[in-house]
């Protein structure tokens, strides 16, 4: 294990290919966010559009952006460009362009309720996801299989948005099972304000879980190992569970440690309609009140997530499938 490692990192070009990646996307945020707005144009949106000249000019000494936009003959370090790449590649995000709060705070803030909502909910996924999947795999051919597919691809066809004002309507309002909004992280309290948003993510996402998984499922059941197995008098049940869900674990993994990284960046519609104060109403608040630094570290944030993501995807391979590390 440890040499497919080495070799993949030292041979394969994984980190290399990352660390361009990286870069290509820290320049990219750049010319997003300094080369195509103003600093002007960041001023009248963070303090107001009647804004006199004045206080204008000293929001954007304040905030930095005073600046030459990338060269500076007479001291290359006084640029927006070297201090963008600065502050991401030392993570020092600096503070917000609306209410100068220290943007890492707001991180250490919103981690731990975004944690709350996104750790359940990928692992109930996963395991809901498995487990209908192997239930309508197991009746392949049957009224099952196609009363399953059928009600997924309804499933599928529905907006999430559907999913959450129906359910705040039903068990929120008329039920009155779980608090429509809000969020304590209290332990006796937090599952009651987390048990709606969950259940509501995993009805809106189970129909494509199961439509994915399925498909992986049925095209292992048509492999001569599944044929040899059954000749042998293993019976289906077993022949699922044991030989068919072990051989389709590196797309079920594809899809699991993809998922991990982006824990961390929260759910921008569950956090927004539920009122959890997590990473993903960081960003929607961002969004809506023009806040241009912290939006650039949430976009750099999920973009840093995505290629380690796609790094660990690649070494986890070898976890389930030893042909890997042979290959």
């Amino acid at each position: 294990m440890l040499a497919y490692v080495i070799r993949r990192v030292l041979y394969g070009g994984g980190v290399v290919l990352g660390v361009l990646l990286f870069l290509g996307v820290l320049l990219f945020l750049f010319l997003l966010f300094f080369w195509a707005v103003e600093p002007e144009d960041m001023a009248l949106r963070a303090i107001g559009e009647k804004a006199p000249p004045e206080a204008i000019a000293q929001w954007i000494e304040n905030h930095g952006y005073d600046r030459p936009l990338a060269w500076n003959p007479d001291d290359q370090k006084d640029t927006l460009l070297y201090e963008h790449f600065r502050s991401m590649l030392t993570f020092d995000f600096g503070r917000s362009d609306i209410d100068d709060v220290e943007i890492a705070r707001r991180l250490r803030e919103g981690v731990g309720p975004s944690l709350s909502l996104t750790v359940p909910l990928l692992l109930l996924g996963v395991f809901f996801g498995i487990s209908l999947s192997l239930f309508v795999a197991y009746f392949r051919d049957t009224y099952i299989d196609t009363v399953g597919v059928t009600l997924c691809v309804f499933g599928m066809s529905v907006s999430i948005v559907i999913y959450i004002i129906g359910g705040q309507y039903l068990i929120g309002k008329l039920l009155r099972w779980f608090p429509i909004s809000g969020f304590d992280p209290s332990p006796e309290v937090m599952l009651r304000f987390l048990a709606l948003p969950i259940t509501v993510a995993l009805a809106a996402g189970v129909g494509e879980s199961v439509r994915f998984y399925r498909t992986v499922f049925l095209e292992e059941t048509n492999r001569e190992y599944v044929r040899t197995a059954r000749a042998k008098g293993c019976g289906d049940g077993r022949v699922m569970t044991r030989h068919v869900l072990r051989n389709s674990l590196i797309p079920i993994l594809t899809q699991v440690v993809m998922a991990i990284p982006f824990l961390f960046t929260g759910s921008l519609l569950l956090e927004s309609f539920f009122g959890i104060p997590g990473l993903g109403s960081i960003t929607v608040e961002a969004i809506h009140d023009n806040d241009f630094s912290t939006l650039r570290v949430m976009v750099f944030i999920g973009s840093l997530a995505f290629i380690v993501g796609q790094i660990l995807t690649d070494l986890s391979y070898a976890l389930v499938d030893p042909r890997v590390r042979l290959e």
